[in-house]
């Protein structure tokens, strides 16, 4: 999130997209809310009536996988009625910059496309620059080659009648949501965008968002109390482990993770530290050889030195090309290539894309083991549905972990807010905290080493610094200082000398020499001398803004909205007084209210430098040359879509997305003509083990259904709670049918088309006939920057099944 979650509350229209909030995320919707009652509008935009919906102003359906054709005709809307905020896209995006004659798009392809290797050449989206090597711009926004007129061109093709045949959203519907959202573009009104997976799972996740982004920054909502482009993350802590990288290509602190052909310390510095000759820009990054010296510090402690280049080359490094995410390793295990695998906290089995080659690929391991809190679908795979355990080799252990409340530490929010928790009851039995684990699995594979002399490379593990622990027990406080930094000797900057082994105030004053330790610059300031940050509880607000600077840590540097600068005009003056997130005062010459982005004046004062600080040339990105698959958001369809051609292009699919073209899927295949997502309910947890195994809430929700309009269940001879077949190219599930008019059927390219949805939150394990995972059905492909899965567009068939006897009752006094 660009804001904090109680910011919302003070928007002018709130749009819901690719989430269901009311449902999937109550607390948040409690601050959406509270903007309706403050006057504000609440737009849903869903392939199904939802929660949500019905709360909203405004409700628009929309086919699944349709979202940037939907979010390219509010650009087209704005740029052809002239609605954007013109002071703040001429100033602090990049409208005005001009791209080079390399650049082209035609019929759905950018310029530099290579078929073989289903990649672009991004040097051809290159800028404009001149001698000095400052890009060119025309602040006129006339420039032919200009981003502004570039986009302009690009969106023009989605017009209503193509936004409406492509999504089978009414154009009355449309021109509610492109009018209502569109009138935030005026200083005084803030607009802001929420999504959840419902973006981000898709072949064109990734842009989604950028859609998101160039809407909100044509209409200058980025910065803005009330505004920005917001994540709505399904799990408490899904922003923090993001943050602490346990995704494959980063390392702490969104750091680029390191390359095998990034030889030495200085190399990895040189390639991952962008330059600008924009005297304006702050750059930020530029920073890095800071944080990757003080992160390499606070992993090897006094065994990092200059001569050894802080033990640089004891970080593991990636192949060059290798794509480590999660459908590559589950590929790369189905075919033998792993010998063991530790799963902590996931439940693949039911997770994962194409479920059934998830566990097939689970039996191809020597080993495995599973850290959790109940035995579940994975631990158990060798005995689920289709396998025969006397023909899988793999040896499972079955670690038993404790319950967020039986331990202690920080969680971060979406709203990049850390907050520390307290252990409320002692681990059960003989269940441990997951850091305890890792703790305890570090020291024996160390001590093996120790013992072993012949141990392939044991520095990486020998050299490690691990001092987290006082009698066996890990201490999440040590953990904690750790990450947020040390001074490591005496160090004098400006008028201030700060001492050896004290905590580290914030990341600005890193350092790349040696002096300082932090596990996660991003995270420097959240533990200091004065305190444990995360655990503050003062409820005192920026009154103006709802947020609230001293109620736990924000990252970076407890900034509550990120890119704040950009919330006020180049004297410094915020856009809307009445939610002020900061403002110049003038005669202090200093910033008052939120954190801001940088001590530098706003723009337009001597000194004054550009808003968009962890940008190279400081100003927001509406074209975007960074992303694998173009500088602008396109439409194409899902790799499983119910129409044979994309009514915008001959490219049918992502032409950069991974494909594993061995794995099942179908296209306008008449077997399989129904549009399928995925959802959750409020019930049950993420894959359910944290509530399947507990009565109340197995009533709630007892067993797997699938939801489908009125319609397809007469098409189908399909009554109200019939046990129907769902089954996919991949697998089948049977479920409880449940009618609906939350479903409608869309007309899509002058077709009838329909569209269901089901619940991926149960598993064969439990409750007993409670039903199989949805992911059994779900297609091996992924968004082409993130590879994250594409679980919300896929194609199926229902069938009707012959009625299932009645359970047996069960016998005694009952409830």
């Amino acid at each position: 999130m660009t804001n904090s979650w109680t910011d919302i509350g003070v928007s002018d229209c709130v749009l819901i997209m690719g989430s269901n909030a009311a449902e999937n995320h109550p607390i948040a919707m409690k601050w959406i809310l509270r903007a309706k009652d403050m006057g504000g509008k609440i737009i849903s935009v869903d392939p199904r009536f939802t929660k949500t919906s019905a709360k909203a102003d405004i409700f628009a359906p929309l086919r699944s996988g349709t979202d940037i054709t939907f979010l390219g005709g509010i650009i087209k809307y704005i740029l052809d009625n002239d609605l954007i905020q013109k002071d703040y896209v001429v100033n602090y995006t990049n409208a005005a910059c001009i791209v080079g004659q390399k650049y082209d798009f035609k019929d759905g392809l950018f310029s530099g496309y290579n078929p073989d290797k289903r990649a672009y050449d991004r040097a051809m989206w290159a800028f404009e620059k001149d001698e000095k090597g400052i890009v060119k711009t025309d602040p006129t926004l006339q420039h032919k080659r200009c981003v502004y007129q570039l986009m302009k061109k690009h969106y023009s093709r989605y017009d209503l009648d193509t936004v409406s045949s492509i999504t089978g959203t009414p154009k009355e519907d449309l021109i509610k949501v492109y009018e209502a959202y569109a009138a935030t573009r005026k200083p005084d009104k803030v607009g802001t965008m929420l999504y959840a997976m419902g973006w981000t799972q898709h072949t064109v996740g990734s842009q989604n968002i950028r859609a998101a982004s160039i809407i909100q920054l044509l209409l200058g909502n980025v910065g803005m109390a009330g505004g920005g482009v917001n994540a709505l993350r399904g799990e408490s802590n899904v922003q923090g482990i993001t943050d602490q990288a346990l995704l494959f290509h980063i390392i702490p602190g969104y750091n680029p993770a390191v390359r095998s052909s990034d030889v030495s310390l200085a190399k990895y510095n040189e390639k991952n530290t962008p330059k600008t000759a924009e005297p304006k820009s702050v750059n930020w990054p530029q920073h890095r050889p800071k944080y990757i010296a003080s992160f390499l510090k606070s992993m090897y402690g006094a065994n990092a030195t200059k001569d050894n280049d802080f033990g640089y080359q004891w970080l593991p490094k990636l192949d060059d090309g290798q794509n480590a995410s999660w459908m590559f390793m589950f590929d790369e295990m189905h075919k033998g290539k792993f010998s063991g695998f530790i799963c902590l906290g996931m439940n693949p089995a039911c997770s994962s894309p194409n479920a059934n080659h998830t566990r097939e690929a689970l039996s191809k391991l020597d080993w495995l083991v599973d850290i959790d809190i109940f035995e579940n679908e994975t631990s158990t795979f060798w005995k689920g549905p289709g396998m025969d355990p006397k023909k899988i080799k793999t040896e499972v252990f079955l670690f038993p972990a404790s319950m967020y409340v039986e331990r202690e530490g920080s969680i971060t929010d979406s709203g990049r807010m850390a907050q520390w928790r307290y252990k409320a009851v002692e681990p059960a039995g003989e269940s441990k905290a997951d850091g305890q684990i890792v703790h305890e699995l570090y020291m024996k594979v160390k001590a093996l080493y120790e013992k072993d002399k012949k141990g392939v490379f044991p520095d990486p593990i020998l050299k490690l610094k691990w001092d987290y622990a006082a009698d066996g027990k890990l201490d999440p406080h040590l953990v904690a200082k750790e990450i947020n930094g040390y001074w490591l000797e005496d160090k004098t900057i400006g008028d201030k000398t700060y001492k050896e082994g004290t905590l580290v105030p914030a990341f600005p004053l890193l350092q790349a020499d040696g002096s300082t330790s932090c596990g996660n610059w991003i995270y420097s300031g959240s533990y200091t001398e004065a305190g444990n940050m995360m655990a503050r509880r003062d409820k005192t607000p920026v009154a103006t803004a709802n947020i609230f600077p001293k109620w736990g840590f924000a990252w970076p540097v407890n900034r509550r909205i990120l890119y704040n600068r950009a919330s006020v005009d180049l004297q410094g003056n915020p856009w809307d007084p009445k939610r002020a997130v900061i403002t110049w005062d003038a005669a202090a010459k200093k910033w008052v209210g939120d954190v801001p982005d940088g001590p530098p004046p706003p723009l337009g004062l001597e000194g004054g430098r550009l808003p968009f600080i962890m940008k190279p040339d400081g100003v927001a990105s509406i074209f975007g040359p960074g992303l694998a698959d173009g500088p602008f958001p396109e439409h194409y369809e899902p790799l499983e879509c119910p129409i044979e051609k994309n009514p915008l292009s001959s490219q049918r699919i992502n032409p950069t997305t991974a494909l594993f073209k061995e794995y099942k899927f179908a296209t306008c295949d008449p077997k399989f003509p129904f549009v399928a997502t995925t959802y959750r309910v409020t019930e049950h947890w993420q894959t359910g083990l944290m509530t399947r195994y507990l009565s109340l809430q197995v009533e709630a929700e007892p067993q797997m259904f699938v939801e489908m309009s009125e319609e397809l269940a007469k098409l189908r001879g399909i009554k109200n709670g019939e046990w129907v077949l769902v089954s996919s190219p991949r697998g089948k599930v049977e479920a409880v049918a449940i009618v609906t008019k939350r479903w409608k059927p869309f007309k899509i390219a002058g077709q009838t088309i329909h569209q269901i949805g089901l619940p991926w939150c149960y598993g064969w394990l439990i409750p007993k006939d409670g039903g199989e995972s949805s992911n059994l059905l779900t297609p091996t492909i992924g968004d082409a920057n993130t590879a994250i899965p594409e679980y919300k567009a896929f194609m199926v068939n229902i069938e009707k099944l012959p009625p299932k006897k009645a359970a047996p009752k069960a016998k005694g006094k009952g409830r």
